[in-house]
């Protein structure tokens, strides 16, 4: 059974952008991995639609998106990413890599909100 060679290309450009990715998103997916916060599922580098997600929890239909220098003279092209993974169902909450570096305690807290209002307290 041969595979889709879209699929094969999609998880091949998940494969780089992970390997690419910065020291920002490296140090928070050291805290999101194995289900170290709040019990939640991350995946990196996450297709959805036409883009990639940085960090994204399914079950809670959340994106993490961490932005770096040149994501400020991409503002446009990050509200059309945006609003196509908000026309998907998802939740987008954005953070700059010297925050993630500098503040990663009030990263994962704020990202922690984000999963109590989406799963319920209880769940967590």
């Amino acid at each position: 059974m041969k595979s889709d060679p879209r699929t094969r290309s999609t998880r091949a450009r998940s494969r780089a952008l992970r390997r690419e990715g910065s020291d920002a998103e490296a140090a928070l997916w050291r805290r999101l991995r194995a289900r170290r916060l709040a019990g939640a599922k991350f995946r990196r580098q996450h297709p959805i639609g036409p883009y990639f997600a940085d960090f994204c929890c399914v079950e809670a239909r959340l994106v993490v998106e961490i932005d770096g220098g040149q994501h400020a003279a991409a503002a446009g092209r990050d509200g059309a990413r945006t609003a196509c993974l908000a026309a998907h169902g998802f939740r987008v909450i954005r953070f700059w890599n010297h925050d993630v570096l500098e503040k990663t305690e009030a990263v994962l807290q704020a990202i922690g909100l984000e999963l109590g209002r989406a799963l319920g307290a209880a769940r967590l």
